[in-house]
Parts: C-alpha cells; structure tokens; sequence
C-alpha cells in the first residue's frame, strides 16, 4: 500500500495493486446498469464473436456473479504487510511454506476486535471472501475475520498432525531402516555455514577421519525451507553413493522449526529409500520429523556419534578381537595335541603288529577248522558215491546176466536181436531168436510153447 499527499490534509491511502477501498461496494454496484438489452447478446461466452460481441459491463457483472457466488475461507499466513487509514486497512498475507503473497482488505472494526494488535510478522488464519469490482474490473479479497495464531494453536496442530500421522502407520518400527554400520558416504542437509553442520563435520571426522560428506546447505527456517529441504533429499536419496542422510539443525524457537513439522517434508522422509536421520534442536526439542526419521539424534554432535563409529574403539575392538582368536586358536592346537598325544600311547598305536598277529592266528584257526570241515564234508560226500554206484550197479541188467539169467530176443533180419520175448506167444515154433546172455551172445530157434509139468509140450503133440 502507498500513500498520496493530499492538499491541506491528512496522506491519502491507495489501495494495493488497484484496489478499490473496502466500502466501495454499493457504489460499484451501481456502475452495472445495462444499456443494451441483452436479449439480443449471445448467451454464452462462447457464442460470442467479431461481429456480435458482448459489452464489457456485461463481463463485469457476470465475472462479479461468477466470483461471489464462491463461499468464504479460512486460510493461513504470514502478515509481511499491514497499512491503516481511517475505517479500512490492507494487509498483505505470505504463505508459512512458499513464497505466495496475497494482497487483501479489511475493515478496521475487524481489527479492533483482536486482544493483542497485529504486527508484521504475526501467524495468522483469516476468514477470506473474494470480491470483484465493476468500475475497475479488479478481484479483491476481502477478510471478514482475522484471528492470530498463538503457540498453544500451533502446539495443538502439531500433535493433531502427529495422531494423523501415527495412525497411518507412518512411525511405526517395522517401517524404520536400519542405519549401515560404517557409511563410506553421508548426505547432510543443514543450514548455511550453521554451527549445526560444523558439528556434524568436526564430530565425525573425529570418530573416523576417512567418512565423506555430501553437504547441501538450505534454509532451515522460513517460508522456503520446506522446498529447499524437499529439494535437497530428493537429490541425495536419488544418489545411489550416499548411504545415510542426516536432516540437521540447531535449536530455535518454536516457529522456527515448524518446518520440520511439515506433513508435505515427514512423508517425503517416511518414502525416502536411504535411512535419515533426524538432528533438530536440542534434546526437548521434538518435531514430527523425529518420529518419522529412522533414527532421531538429541543433537547434531550426537548424530555424528551415532552414524559413525570411532576408530579407536573399532581398532581396540580389532585388538581384542584378534586377542580372543589368537587365544581361541591356541586352546584349540594345546586340545588337539593332547588328544594326539592320548591316540599314540594307545596299545594299537605302540606296537600296531599285534593286532595283525591275533589276527593271523584267527585265519589260521579259521583255515583249518575250514579245511577240516571240507575234508569231512568230501569223505561223507564220497561215501555216499560208492554207496549209490553199488545200488545202481546191483539194479544194472548186466549183475543179473552175471547171476545166469539172459535176455530173449526176436531176432532180426541182420540177425542182431530187437524185440524182447516176454510172452510164448511171440515166439512160435521156428522163430528164430537171440540169446544174450553175461558174455556173448547165442543164436536159437524156438521150438515152440512148453506145456505144464506132467503135459505133454506142443512139438509132442504135433508128432503124434
């Protein structure tokens, strides 16, 4: 807002960028009459055109029907500007987390009802109404109410945000990365030239002089420093060198570290793929990034301390470490010596032959008992043979021509007997037979049946 000297009075207020004063609105309202029926004007923007166009009162009024048909709305900011003259005043509102401004008027009345008077600088929450003027052609934001926000509103946003965002899951354990036992690459995001970042560098180059850093300097407080810190870890998130990212900033006020609060920030955080590690404030200090970040340090020195190790103790830990093997390995050899020691002076091991001997004595005591077992086992065996053959033999037909009988055979036309007389009936008178008796052979005739004892044979019969 700016001021014009007027003659012989009091500076007179301009509205910002144009803007008509507060009060203005019946006067503007009355600069809308028609002056051409509009039944003959296009309805529509849209039908409009070169030869039939719409008058510029006719755009106003509906621009003006358009844009107060649009309900009021509380919205929050930062009072960068505030100007006063008479009945009204202008302000010019900043939003806490990005650089946007908005000019806006007001009655004084609505001024005079805050307890504590409005300064630059103050967190506010204004009940907003937009307003467009005819005569000018011009949007106005009007405030019908303006309300300072104190620390007690802003504590109680915070925890409301921290409820939200704990019932989501978003602080849950399970959802926290484990921080890498040695980082060869740190991302540090922190103010510019900050004590915060001197501790970080000086602490942890302390603890282990090889740890790398890669330092992106933002704001830490203000209406940028939530971009620049969105900015900075997506950057270092996206670097695949980068093995934990420190968010780290001193202590301040209240409003100063708002920012860390940011729901936009503690979900970026929440989805970021490196582990982050929150240094805000001191030890009371507790944003919502503490509850979101993987591992929350008091301070900044006391991140460094927790993200890298000591050397010295790691090399202490070496030691000892090699102390324990060292020693480990040396019960082991003194054990297994022993053990050695215990198998040597064993019987078997100081005179190895004797096992050997008892068992040569056992494979000679085997052998004979084996080869005496065989030698019955053939004796029985050849008994039995002799036993049999003399069966066979004394079954054979030659023992029983031995004994005098002999075998009684037609005889056949090469005169070697065939057929076996069993039955009178083959061999009638003047068959000629054969007659194998126990050595030999004899040629014969048949002369016929032989009648009982006492009856006279067939030849006999047939000479008489």
């Amino acid at each position: 807002m700016s001021y014009d000297a007027v003659p012989g009075g009091a500076p007179r207020a301009l509205p910002i960028s144009g803007f008509p004063n507060p009060g203005s609105e019946d006067e503007e309202s009355r600069q809308g009459e028609p002056t051409k029926a509009e039944s003959t004007l296009p309805a529509t923007a849209s039908e409009t055109s070169p030869d039939n166009p719409w008058p510029l009162q006719l755009l106003s009024r509906k621009l003006k029907t358009h844009i107060e048909r649009a309900p009021a709305a509380w919205i929050e900011g930062q009072v960068i500007e505030l100007n006063r003259r008479g009945g009204s005043a202008f302000v010019t509102l900043r939003d806490t987390d990005a650089e946007i401004s908005l000019p806006a008027s007001l009655w004084s009345n609505v001024l005079d009802r805050q307890k504590m008077p409005l300064e630059r600088g103050s967190r506010v929450v204004a009940l907003v109404k937009p307003e467009f003027w005819l005569k000018t052609g011009r949007l106005n934001m009007s405030i019908k109410d303006i309300r300072p926000v104190g620390l007690g509103d802003l504590l109680a946003r915070i925890e409301r945000l921290r409820q939200a965002l704990g019932a989501e899951g978003l602080f849950s354990d399970s959802r926290k990365k484990r921080l890498p036992l040695l980082p060869h690459r740190i991302g540090l995001i922190t103010g510019r030239d900050s004590d915060a970042k001197k501790d970080v560098l000086r602490n942890a180059a302390l603890r282990w002089p090889a740890v790398e850093f890669a330092v992106r300097e933002v704001a830490v407080q203000g209406v940028t420093a939530v971009g620049q810190i969105l900015a900075a870890l997506k950057e270092l998130d996206a670097d695949p060198h980068v093995d934990v990212i420190v968010i780290a900033r001193g202590g301040g006020a209240l409003e100063d570290l708002l920012p860390f609060s940011n729901e936009e920030l503690v979900r970026a955080v929440s989805a970021a793929a490196t582990p982050v590690v929150s240094a805000i404030g001191h030890e009371a200090d507790h944003p919502i990034l503490d509850d979101v970040a993987d591992l929350r340090a008091s301070t900044p020195t006391d991140a460094a301390k927790r993200i890298v190790p000591d050397v010295a103790e790691e090399l202490a830990r070496v030691r000892q470490a090699r102390e324990q093997l060292r020693r480990g390995v040396g019960r082991l050899v003194d054990r297994e010596t022993d053990r050695l020691h215990a198998l040597r002076s064993r019987p078997v091991l100081a005179s190895p032959e004797g096992m050997v001997t008892a068992r040569e004595d056992d494979v000679e005591r085997l052998r004979k008992h084996a080869h005496t077992a065989v030698s019955s086992a053939v004796i029985r065996a050849l008994d039995q043979v002799h036993h049999l053959r003399a069966q066979v033999r004394a079954l054979s037909p030659q023992k029983t021509l031995d004994r005098g009988y002999a075998v009684v055979q037609l005889a056949g036309a090469d005169g070697v007997g065939h057929d076996v007389v069993r039955n009178p009936d083959q061999a009638p008178d003047g068959t000629e037979l054969t007659l194998r008796l126990a050595e030999g052979r004899l040629a014969a005739v048949s002369s016929g049946t032989l009648a009982p004892a006492g009856q006279p044979s067939q030849h006999k019969q047939n000479e008489d």
